[in-house]
């Protein structure tokens, strides 16, 4: 008999927004994270409007300049506050069809599926800014994968452009009660972490994501190539980065 091909993993982002944008507003993942407890994650979350955006993502919008890339843009918020504050050249891209499907619905004038390495086509213009925010750099995976994406992001910036993005130091998730650091030296980073989305019964594929110290983001995009500044922090230790091409626009090499 023969084999049937895999199925595709659900999307199970994409049918929680599509529920809570379809009137179910009690929708509502489950996260399974490898270094922290299972949380709730309400879909109501994706839908925030400005005032209920966190200090971090308000300061990220109003540093926003020029033709805008909105990378991982979920249901659209942050394009949606961009085009009402008159932006018209708003890109945003998700690596889930439903999220693309409900950004369609509420009115983002340009949304398509891709994941962080979408490819410019050679007709279209670069980008001055690039935004990653919810933890954005997260969608690099791996402390490798952020090279990459770094690298990646140079093919899309127009010269001087800059990516605004947002990480956490999940450093106090190793720390105990007296203040010591319990690490094994030994193993991956320790914001190299590992979720998985529950929704209805159903268990989508586990997925990198990354979150990352200070440090270690300024000694990586200098090294490839960006200038670096800090914006902001806030009390739960995520902070807002700006990172601009140093040398201009230059093509990575794939």
């Amino acid at each position: 008999m023969p084999h049937s091909a895999p199925s595709a993993a659900p999307d199970l982002l994409g049918q929680a927004l599509l529920d809570y944008q379809h009137g179910h507003h009690a929708a509502a993942l489950t996260v399974h994270c490898s270094a922290a407890d299972d949380e709730a994650l309400p879909a109501a979350y994706f839908f925030r409007t400005l005032l209920a955006m966190p200090e971090l993502e308000r300061q990220a919008l109003d540093e926003c300049r020029g033709r805008v890339l909105d990378l991982g843009a979920g249901a659209g918020c942050h394009s949606l506050e961009l085009q009402s504050r008159g932006f018209a050249d708003v890109k945003a891209i998700d690596h889930s069809a439903g999220a693309v499907q409900v950004m369609q619905a509420r009115g983002v004038r340009q949304a398509a599926q891709h994941d962080i390495h979408y490819q410019r086509a050679a007709q279209e213009l670069p980008f001055d800014t690039i935004l990653l925010l919810m933890n954005g750099l997260g969608l690099a995976g791996t402390l490798g994968g952020l090279d990459k994406l770094l690298a990646h992001a140079r093919t899309l910036l127009a010269p001087g452009g800059q990516i605004l993005a947002t990480s956490t130091d999940i450093q106090y998730l190793f720390t105990d009660e007296d203040g010591a650091l319990n690490l094994n030296l030994n193993a991956d980073y320790y914001g190299e972490v590992e979720y998985q989305f529950e929704y209805k019964k159903q268990v989508g594929n586990p997925f990198p994501w990354l979150f990352i110290d200070g440090q270690l983001l300024e000694d990586a995009a200098r090294q490839a190539g960006y200038e670096v500044d800090f914006l902001g922090h806030d009390e739960g230790g995520q902070y807002l980065v700006r990172l601009t091409l140093a040398g201009g626009f230059e093509p990575a090499i794939e």
